[in-house]
Formats: C-alpha cells, structure tokens, sequence
C-alpha cells in the first residue's frame, strides 16, 4: 500500500508561516524562531550551491552535535541533496571506506574530527566554521519534496563486516514523525532534548520530527546528565536516551523528583533492566521503552510508560500505520511507510532485506497474545554496549588481518555498566599480549568496538559443521 503523497511541503517553511515566533531550535548556547530558522535554512542551501552542491549530489558530515548538525540536512534538501552523516567514533580506514562508497560532493568537518580525513583526497574538505564566509549562489530552492527523495543515508554495521548505507527518505521521515506523534502525542510547548548523535537516526530524526510537529528540538553536544536534568527542570517535555543514560541521569538527580512537565523518557538500545525500571517507577518517570532501527527511520514499535511493568521486557505495539510480525523462523519483520528504500550501492543486500514488501530485521522476537513485541536477540549476534551497536564480524575481520592472530571470535558480555561490553576469543599463532592487540584495534576501529578483555585459548575456537564459529560454545571458553 502506497502511504505517501508524491510530494511533501517544506516543514520548515510552512511552520515559519503559521508560527513564525515559535521556537523551533536551540543549540550552541542560542534559540532559533521558526522564522528565523527558515532564513538561515536558506542560506546554508544557497551557501552550498556556491561551493558546487547540486541536485542529487551527496554531502558528508563528521560534525558533532550543535546547530550545523540540525541546519544542514534541512538545507540539503531545499537543494535536493542528500545527508551522509557519518560517526565521529570511527576510526579513519572506516571513515574513509564510508567516503568512498558514498562518493560524497563535499565533506563538511569541524576542529574536532578535521584528522579524521586527513588522506581523504578524492573529495572536497570544508569545516563547518568557513560555512558563514561562503559564496552564496542565486539558485533555486525547492520547498516540495519527493516523497522517495532520499534526505539521509546513514550507516548501520553489517554482519558481513562491512556497513551498509540505509536510504531514508522523505516519507520515511514523515511517517516515523507521524507514527510518534500518534503514540505520543503532541503538544505545543514540546521540547525534545537530542542528547544521541545526530550522525544516528534517533537523534536525527528527533530534529526532523520537531520540524514536522512545529515544536523545539533541545540539540545538545553529546552527553551530560546534569545538563539534560537541568533542561527537564526548565521545562523539556522529552528526552530519547539509553538505559545507561538514564542510570546516570538518576544518579546526578540525587533522589530529587522529576517535574511533571516531563511527560516521556523514549528509552532505547534494547530492553530496560528492571532494576532502572524500578528506579524510573519509584520517581514517577515515565519510560517509553522502544524497539526501532535506521532502515525504519527510528521507532518502529514503542511500549506506553503505563505498561512497562504490566508488560516487562516488551518493546510494546507497532506505530501506526505501520505492521509488524514474527515468521515461522522467530524473525521480526516489519513492514510501513517508516522503511528504508534500501542500501547504497548494495542491490544484494536490498533485495534480502526487503524480500516479498517486508523488512526482514534479522531480530529475533515473538508476539504475545494481545499483540505486543517481544525482541529476544538483536541481530543474532549484535553486541549493544553503552546504546551502539557492534558486530562481532566487523571486529573479528580486524584482529584476523593480525599476524599472531590464527582464529577470533568476539562476544558481549553482560556488563552493569555498558549494558554489554566486548570480549575477543583469540587462538594466537603467534605469542602476543593483550596490550598490543588493544594498540592494533585502536588505529582501526571505534573506541566502542575495541574489546575491553581478551581471552586466549591454545585450543581450535568452537564451529558448526559449515565452519561458522558457535558463539554460544565461545562464552562458555570466556567465561573459564
């Protein structure tokens, strides 16, 4: 069924009209109106028509959280470009592997992540500071948009080792937003607090969804609990975190209760604890847990605050008017205006994703009787750790390029803090210590995907007979 229109109104340029004064952004110390947001849209747009981008071109982004981070996708797609922000965390071989099967126009950076291309030479380099000073070019500037334009291709790890670039569209966009403001509801003194990158879709979509619903996204540089807990205390009405941010906005709160403006925590990165979900009840807060991925541009299903202990452990009920459903194998499909388009550059990987009109997540869950999703292994063998998501194939390929390294298998492990932390099982051919493999994954991989603890074995690691590892035979060598 087909959901969308075949174009959209610029969300941007309607909400300047009917509610010019309203807030629509705070960020880097400073508010912008809906008004004023819409000035300096266009702008950005006809600055980067000057430095060359056109439609259809793509512009990569290694930019933290502040307002060039919000600003510019919605500029992009008054020029009808696309977004490919990328992770500030990763290593340079992988920035660079992103860069190349994006073949982005530009690549905007800032102070902070400049190193991180500094042999990057097929594409134009540009920090965000010199965007002020740029050319602006006299073109013209769409304010409708295709509902399959794509707005963000944003990377998500692949069990193959390799990313892969979901293409998230207009309408995706839309629906996701709609979806929300279904379960959620909406009002007009809103504001969302966009503490998770903007590089990830659950924090992209947050600035995307307070466009669309004419309220303030609250986008704040990376993580400080005593900074979101003073924006709740001044009046922000939502906050999408992890289960180990919260922890510590609760321990920075000191015992000291939430105000009821706080209507919503949207709680992802897997089930809750039941302790922190104790915690949350004992101080009134309400817990939306949810289950979502970015090829469903965020929130796929969400479980209502008043429902988190009735139901524990269950990511709650698909948003409308989206369908999700468990085949014969136990794996999660979902299926709606909120999925992808597919995989840049990767047909194969589209074609299983998306066979017979249904995402096949590759989460395995089941479905109670009154319809609520219960999620029981994320991606097979998807490790979460502090709310990002490791693949254990992406980490094994490092460590296997290793020398003194004969055979690798990688595993989360539960851990109080982290939720999971990474753990490498490694049969050496060639004595080595720990530090030293540290040293070797630090070059190549995120800080988050560098095992916390190695476990050497002088013994074959454990396989099926078509020679995959058994990762279940793994943690029981770990744990010895």
């Amino acid at each position: 069924m087909d959901w969308s229109p075949p174009v959209f109104p610029d969300w941007i340029e309607g909400r300047a009209a009917i509610n010019p004064n309203g807030v629509a952004l705070t960020a880097d110390g400073r508010a912008w109106t809906f008004a004023q947001l819409d000035t300096d849209v266009t702008r950005m747009a006809r600055r980067l028509a000057g430095l060359g981008v056109e439609t259809g071109d793509r512009v990569a982004t290694l930019l933290y959280n502040g307002s060039t981070a919000a600003i510019l996708p919605h500029a992009l797609l008054r020029l009808g470009a696309t977004v490919v922000p990328l992770n500030t965390r990763l290593s340079q071989p992988e920035i660079e592997w992103q860069l190349s099967d994006a073949s982005p126009r530009l690549v905007i950076v800032e102070k902070r992540t400049a190193s991180l291309t500094t042999s990057t030479t097929t594409t134009t380099v540009i920090d965000a500071a010199d965007l002020a000073s740029a050319r602006e070019a006299v073109v013209d500037l769409r304010l409708e948009h295709d509902a399959d334009a794509i707005l963000a291709i944003i990377y998500t790890s692949g069990t193959t080792g390799r990313p892969k670039g979901a293409m998230l569209t207009v309408a995706n966009f839309w629906w996701s937003a709609t979806g929300s403001a279904l379960n959620l509801s909406t009002r007009d003194d809103d504001r969302w607090i966009a503490c998770l990158p903007l590089f990830h879709v659950g924090g992209l979509s947050i600035v995307m969804r307070s466009a669309i619903f004419g309220t303030t996204a609250v986008v704040q540089d990376g993580f400080d609990a005593a900074a979101i807990n003073e924006e709740i205390d001044k009046g922000a009405t939502l906050v999408s975190v992890v289960s180990v941010m919260l922890d510590r906005m609760i321990d920075e709160r000191n015992g000291r209760p939430y105000p009821a403006t706080l209507r919503c925590v949207l709680l992802g990165g897997g089930p809750a604890p039941a302790p922190l979900l104790d915690r949350c009840i004992a101080l009134g807060i309400p817990v939306a847990q949810t289950y979502g991925l970015t090829e469903t541009c965020s929130q796929a299903a969400t479980l209502a605050p008043e429902d988190a202990r009735r139901k524990f452990g269950s990511a709650g009920k698909a948003l409308h008017p989206n369908e999700i459903r468990v085949d014969d194998g136990e794996e999660i499909l979902v299926r709606g205006p909120i999925v992808m388009a597919g995989y840049l550059n990767n047909p194969e990987a589209t074609a299983r994703a998306l066979a017979d009109g249904w995402l096949h997540t590759g989460d395995i869950g089941r479905i109670d009787s009154d319809g609520y999703l219960y999620v029981l292994d994320r991606r097979d063998d998807l490790i979460i750790t502090g709310g990002e998501n490791v693949y254990p194939a992406e980490v094994e390929a490092v460590l296997l390029a290793h020398d003194s390294v004969a055979e690798v298998g990688v595993i989360g492990v539960d851990d109080e803090k982290w939720g999971q932390r990474v753990v490498a099982v490694v049969n050496l051919a060639v004595p080595i210590d720990a530090e030293e493999l540290t040293e070797y994954c630090r070059l190549r991989l995120a800080g988050y995907k560098i095992p916390k603890e190695f476990r050497f074995t002088s013994d074959p690691l454990p396989r099926t007979a078509s020679g995959k590892i058994r990762r279940v035979a793994l943690r029981d060598i770990a744990a010895t």
